[in-house]
Parts: structure tokens; sequence; C-alpha cells
């Protein structure tokens, strides 16, 4: 025997894998997106080649701006330059 159903429910309409990617989509953006940094270090002997072929008026400027290091570069260049007693 057959029973007739009364209670039938439509089924939601089936949706393609692009509608679904365009619904998602908005949400997948709404993310806040993080930025990564790199830091570099550079070694001891970098430093100091790099300080090496500074030029007298770089050295100037970076005293003159509290660089310790130049300074002390600049009294020992000073003294060199400076006629003995």
């Amino acid at each position: 025997m057959v029973n007739p159903v009364s209670n039938a429910t439509k089924a939601a309409p089936v949706q393609s894998l692009a509608a679904v990617a365009r619904q998602q989509a908005p949400a997948a953006s709404a993310k806040p997106q993080t930025t990564t940094t790199d830091t570099v270090q550079i070694s001891a002997a970098a430093r100091a080649l790099q300080e090496s072929v500074e030029t007298s008026v770089q050295t100037a400027q970076e005293a003159r701006s509290g660089d310790a290091q130049a300074q002390r570069l600049l009294v020992k260049e000073e003294a060199a330059q400076s006629p003995t007693k």
C-alpha cells in the first residue's frame, strides 16, 4: 500500500562551485592581512669594511649627529694630521 506524503519539503537549489566561491570571497578578504618583515644582521667584518670605505664627509656627518665611533675616528685623523711637537 502506498501512503501519500503530506509534509515534503523542497530541496535547496544546488549552487555551482563558482557561486560558492563568490559568496566566500568577501569573507576571506575581510580578514586583516599581516605583512612579515625580515631583519638583516650585518656581520662585524662587513661593518668594518663599510666603515673603511666611508668618506670623510660621511664620517663628519655621523660625528655631528652623535655617532661615538665617528667622533673617535675624527679625533684619530686630526691627531695624525697635526704636526707633532
